[in-house]
């Protein structure tokens, strides 16, 4: 594992990512590069345009150029590394491919995304089949769509765009919002553990429609806790926490507690509360200090499927 796919997958079709264009898409269909979870294969399972592959795969190139497609990240933000996974594509797949990126708010059509100023986030690279690429993206800047080059053809069985959202909070204002929503820019920062399932689900968006979808952790021999810390969109004040532990029937934690931190300053904002298995609970808040993050305990250890924290930024 890369350092950097710790990081959400900022293109993510469950995060609202999506594949508006490419240059070909004969074999197989380009929707599936933004797919969750890993690249099926069955052998021998042929349909009218050949080997049904869980990938996206161009036809044989006869003329020059080589062949794109355009994603919309589902949480425009800034790329801290790209994964381009060639699972199964073993004599199919591109020898080589690179990565552009673009930042264009509002809802630009192909033709305008075709005319955009797109910068090269990851140089053209070769490719070896059936393995998973990682390259690293230095820069500060946000992005909201790429463009996969692969050079001149072939096979890609996923595109995974590993970074920090960094949506526009300006249509919230005066409104009240999740302030520890992923696609509104929170992020968890720390961690006790994670060894069923990452801490980034439980800010995910959606509902978790399995345990796996949330944060579950091992079973603990001590006399500890776990925990974990949350980077909120913005400072904010916090008025109403929803701690989830839907799908979660005997591994729920038992309580939960809540403090905002600021600097070194640390907010109560809500006591160690029971839990139920299985339930939905919010909790009304009554602070008036504005945090920038805030620190889930959980007594003493298990999961929770979403954490949503409401409130007004600061």
């Amino acid at each position: 594992m890369t350092p950097f796919t710790r990081l959400p997958d900022l293109a993510l079709r469950t995060f609202g990512g999506s594949v508006v264009a490419a240059s070909d898409e004969s074999f197989a269909e380009k929707e599936s590069l933004i797919r969750p979870g890993r690249p099926a294969f069955s052998p021998e399972t042929f349909g009218g345009k050949g080997q049904v592959y869980d990938g996206w795969e161009t036809r044989r190139r006869r003329s020059p150029g080589h062949d794109w497609a355009v994603v919309r990240l589902g949480l425009p933000g800034v790329i801290r590394g790209v994964v381009i996974d060639t699972a199964w594509f073993k004599g199919n797949y591109p020898p080589y491919a690179s990565v552009e990126a673009t930042a264009i708010d509002g809802y630009p059509s192909p033709d305008d995304l075709a005319r955009a100023r797109w910068t090269e986030i990851v140089p053209r690279a070769e490719l070896k089949g059936d393995t998973e690429h990682h390259f690293e993206v230095a820069g500060e800047d946000r992005y909201t769509h790429v463009r996969l080059n692969i050079h001149p053809d072939g096979g890609v069985a996923r595109l995974r765009v590993h970074g920090e959202a960094r949506p526009d909070l300006s249509v919230h204002e005066g409104l009240g919002l999740d302030l520890a929503a992923l696609a509104n820019g929170g992020l968890v920062t720390a961690c006790s553990d994670e060894f069923y399932s990452a801490p980034n689900n439980v800010i995910a968006p959606g509902l978790a429609r399995h345990q796996a979808e949330g944060w579950e952790t091992a079973r603990r021999r001590d006399d500890g806790n776990d925990w974990i810390v949350i980077r909120l969109a913005g400072r904010g004040l916090i008025k109403l926490a929803e701690i989830d532990t839907t799908n979660l029937l005997f591994n729920a934690p038992a309580a939960v507690a809540l403090t905002g931190l600021d600097g070194e300053r640390e907010v109560p904002l809500l006591p160690r509360t029971p839990l139920l298995p299985d339930t939905p609970h919010r909790f009304r808040l009554d602070h008036r200090e504005p945090v920038s993050r805030v620190r889930v305990d959980i007594y003493p250890d298990g999961g929770l499927a979403r954490v949503r924290l409401h409130g007004h930024l600061a």
